[in-house]
């Protein structure tokens, strides 16, 4: 008796990404079924993602877990795929995913991490990065997390060839439109863990912090100029999240 074909949904969390909607979704049209998850799109997004006869629901919220665990539910295959709308599915990782799904048996791993090549203001960024987006449908116990969310899957984790090419922070005017947004979450979060009261000294030292992951521990200095940029900014994205905790704090001291 032959075993059940397995099937491969692949979901997509996006708001705003008229621009790159299309190409990400092109990449992935080997799936068994395509989602969108709108989160609150002002322009085509949906529309364009609707005229590639993709599935488009709309929920809104500032948890990517919520946004994930909700897409989940709405899906049918065997096996979830996720990927972001600033992601591209290589061919070689599209080859290897089919080849896993086609042979999977019984026993064999749940899910797969996937090496993720990152670019930053159109500069390749020195450091990969290995994430869980493959897995089983019937393995999968949620994402958990508000923004740095991380699923929880019951069984063995492998890791499959191929890269997930990353094109983030593409302008400036970008980077800070995306910082001011989150920063309110990541400053609200912080609030309701009652962080400690933010002084002068802790801003220099998130500073600094953001600046040596992103320059020295990640090795943006390999990036040249553009190193240089994104390390900066990181620094100063950490600002502006304990800038407006300490603003919280003040406020409700008021």
């Amino acid at each position: 008796m032959s075993q059940k074909k397995l099937s491969l949904s692949v979901i997509i969390i996006a708001k705003n990404e008229e621009a790159r909607i299309g190409a990400c979704l092109d990449a992935v049209q080997f799936a068994s079924e395509r989602l969108v998850l709108d989160n609150g799109s002002t322009d085509k997004t949906p529309d364009i993602a609707k005229n590639r006869g993709v599935q488009v629901k709309t929920f809104r919220s500032d948890s990517f877990a919520e946004l994930r665990n909700k897409a989940a539910t709405l899906v049918h295959g065997d096996w979830i795929l996720y990927i972001d709308a600033d992601e591209r599915v290589s061919e070689p990782l599209a080859e290897n995913i089919e080849k896993i799904i086609r042979g999977w048996r019984p026993g064999d791993k749940a899910g797969f991490e996937i090496l993720r090549e990152n670019y930053y203001l159109g500069r390749r960024w020195p450091k990969s990065e290995w994430m869980l987006r493959l897995f089983k449908t019937d393995a999968f116990n949620g994402w958990h997390g508000v923004l740095h969310e991380t699923p929880k899957i019951q069984g063995e984790i492998g890791r499959i060839d191929g890269l997930l090419i990353h094109n983030t922070h593409r302008t400036l005017a970008e980077m800070v439109e995306k910082t001011n947004e989150w920063s309110e979450v990541e400053a609200q979060l912080r609030l309701s863990s009652r962080h400690p009261e933010i002084h002068w000294w802790r801003l220099l030292r998130v500073m600094g912090t953001g600046f040596w992951n992103s320059f020295v521990v990640q090795g943006g200095w390999r990036a040249g100029t553009a190193g240089w940029i994104e390390s900066i900014y990181q620094g100063f994205s950490m600002f502006i999240t304990y800038a407006k905790l300490w603003e919280m704090q003040h406020q409700k001291k008021s």
